[in-house]
């Protein structure tokens, strides 16, 4: 989400806050404390579709929503999505990650109506289309601001039995931080916020505690992996 482009937006649209009672990660100091395995940059891209490109299935599957205005289906290289994954890919082996962008317009109007609705139906259709194609993969449904929101509604449309196929729920900067995602128990969910993430506390303002999520991958990753091995 860029800064200049949703405060421009925003300042003439009027939101509803949104609640915000979670706890928060602390954030790193420095990039140093990324893992050296992101650096092999497996995933150097901003759009990836390995669930709907003919990719055989993999170990895990993580689907991702990206952040407003964010380039291609996953968000600028280097970014928090490519991060991540590259971290988990370090942990797991390349091999057996598949990455799947949910293709969405994400607008600021996405954002200030709560999550855009069509993307959160895609990213619902994509938890059953891996579910059905790769029945033995572990999912995860994972994103960035906005993606969190998308996350959160998609979760909310998934039938008992593909909530249950979820393995893992990752989110940066999440809009609705403090809020169930679905029905998808809260062991199998980490919602990274940082203090001082003016989105994460309901609000429309990004701060540079919003823009940084990207150092928080290492743990994002270990968490993941720890469900999906």
């Amino acid at each position: 989400m860029k800064a200049g482009l949703l405060l421009a937006a925003a300042s003439a649209a009027m939101a509803a806050p949104f609640e915000s009672v979670a706890a928060r990660s602390d954030k790193p100091s420095t990039v140093a404390s990324i893992s050296p395995s992101i650096s092999k940059r497996q995933y150097n891209g901003d759009t990836f579709n390995q669930l709907t490109d003919g990719t055989a299935c993999r170990a895990v599957t993580v689907i991702w929503a990206r952040g407003t205005y964010g380039a291609g289906n996953v968000g600028e290289a280097g970014s928090e999505g490519p991060t991540f994954f590259n971290a988990l890919a370090g942990i797991i082996g390349a091999s057996n990650l598949a990455v799947q962008g949910v293709n969405y317009s994400a607008s600021v109007l996405g954002f200030l109506s709560g999550g855009d609705a069509a993307g959160s139906t895609t990213m619902a259709n994509l938890v059953s289309q891996a579910a059905s194609q790769c029945p033995n993969t572990k999912i995860v449904m994972s994103g960035y601001s906005q993606g969190g929101q998308l996350v959160h509604n998609a979760a909310s449309k998934l039938s008992t039995t593909l909530t249950n196929k979820v393995s893992a729920v990752l989110i940066f900067g999440d809009p609705f931080d403090g809020q169930p995602v679905g029905n998808i128990p809260s062991s199998k969910v980490k919602i990274i916020c940082h203090d001082g993430d003016n989105i994460c506390d309901g609000g429309i303002i990004i701060t540079a505690d919003h823009s940084n999520y990207e150092q928080d991958a290492p743990a994002a990753a270990a968490f993941v992996a720890g469900l999906v091995q």
